[in-house]
């Protein structure tokens, strides 16, 4: 019987140790629970819930509605055991977490083929000498020995820190307060930029002073500064004039609509080739996820912006995927060896338990010497999958399901909820035609 290895019994592991085993492979599942926890953990069952208990929403015409629909077609273990364990919280999916962990643990050990070890591994097992094929789902708190492997084999491809700045649909900024062009006109009008006059910009600032920060854990927390990741809250403390003399310097520029330079600027960039995703350029910030809508739609620009992933600032290892990874979560130059979960730069339970299933399909496949199975772009998964082996991604961060990472519906639906309907409707047509 061919043999796989699988590192990691997170939400990413356990749905690519029952994809294997459903293939008839011996799956050799290694979780170091719990002879030794990360910081996060305290329960020794697999895929425990450290943060919040929500899986998010359960309708289809939402993303993360639409993803788990997607994954429950494809056969995921966690989106039924959630279901099962679900309490009363109005339109989203959220469990106990103690239940659904033992339940998980329970479903995996149930497999006569997934043979657990609960113990750490320190090493990176070899393709075709360790096992027929290999899955690395340790999580972004993986231990500190696995990581320094994973560092050699990635080199400068390793995150040891999520600093992100908030992501917002190209199509939700209004071009009326904004115009594009990149500083002293170098480049072809790369970036858009947000301009502010002196009132907007002080009004920003005191919204800004005065939000309301995200709780840390304390393994979130850092013993020194580190300047080029700072928070754009932290910097405004450090005076009015800050924000002017950093990210939204207005320096090299000229709105076109006043002929003048503006008092403030903040700079939108490209998250993707055809410009549905755009990074608000300096703005890393660990407020909470309502008060970064709430303050960050005061500039003008972004006065309806849609959001489709706020900034974080947390502890959260992960490899620079499109540098390294092909669709099917598989490691380029290294034949057999996947990733999968968080340490890929999808961002969430439900994220990594669907790059789970994904790798662990593929691994499979491998090992029967298949072609392996992306989906489409036109589906949550298949998007996520695109996102995180795009090349042409620069400064990749991670990403949750959202709307904003499938290609638009043409003619372009400007109604939202039926855009978000027709979208939910087009990608689960694939999953019909191929049951």
């Amino acid at each position: 019987m061919a043999k796989a290895i699988v590192i990691g019994a997170g939400f990413a592991g356990v749905e690519a140790s029952v994809q294997l085993a459903r293939a008839g492979v011996e799956v050799h599942l290694y979780e170091m629970k719990p002879h030794r926890f990360s910081p996060a953990h305290k329960n020794e069952n697999f895929a425990e819930l450290v943060c919040s208990n929500s899986f998010k929403a359960l309708r289809v015409d939402s993303a993360a509605g639409l993803m788990k629909e997607e994954m429950t077609r494809m056969g995921s273990i966690c989106v039924p055991i959630a279901k099962e364990c679900s309490v009363p919280a109005g339109g989203s999916l959220s469990v106990n977490r103690e239940d659904f962990a033992r339940m998980v643990t329970e479903k995996v050990e149930s497999f006569e083929n997934i043979f657990i070890h609960r113990e750490e591994v320190t090493e990176i097992p070899k393709v075709g000498k360790d096992a027929d094929a290999v899955v690395i789902a340790a999580g972004p708190l993986v231990s500190d020995a696995l990581s320094k492997k994973i560092e050699e084999l990635c080199g400068d491809s390793l995150h040891f820190f999520d600093a992100a700045a908030p992501i917002v649909a190209g199509d939700s900024i209004d071009m009326e307060y904004a115009f594009a062009a990149s500083r002293y006109d170098h480049g072809d009008d790369d970036y858009i930029n947000c301009p502010m006059n002196k009132e907007e910009y002080e009004a920003f600032y005191e919204a800004l002073v005065n939000a309301e920060g995200a709780p840390q854990h304390d393994f979130d927390k850092r013993k020194t500064g580190y300047e080029g990741c700072m928070p754009i809250e932290v910097m405004a403390n450090r005076g009015i004039g800050t924000m002017r003399f950093g990210p939204m310097k207005p320096v090299g520029l000229r709105d076109p609509k006043t002929g003048h330079r503006p008092w403030a600027c903040l700079q939108l960039r490209r998250e993707t080739k055809d410009g549905d995703m755009f990074n608000l350029v300096g703005f890393q910030t660990n407020l909470k996820f309502g008060e970064q809508k709430r303050v960050f739609s005061m500039i003008p620009a972004l006065h309806d912006a849609e959001f489709l992933r706020y900034g974080v600032m947390h502890r959260n290892t992960f490899i620079n995927s499109p540098k390294l990874l092909s669709a099917d979560y598989q490691f380029r130059t290294v034949p057999g060896l996947f990733f999968a979960g968080q340490i890929t730069g999808v961002e969430g339970y439900m994220e990594s338990a669907q790059s789970g299933l994904m790798a662990g399909l593929n691994a499979a496949r491998f090992i029967k010497g298949e072609e392996p199975l992306v989906l489409p772009k036109t589906t949550i998964m298949g998007a996520l999958a695109s996102y995180i082996s795009d090349e042409s991604v620069e400064n990749f961060q991670p990403m949750g399901a959202n709307f904003g990472v499938l290609p638009a519906i043409e003619p372009k639906i400007r109604d939202k909820k039926e855009r978000y309907a027709a979208l939910s409707a087009r990608s689960l047509q694939y999953f019909e035609r191929e049951e």
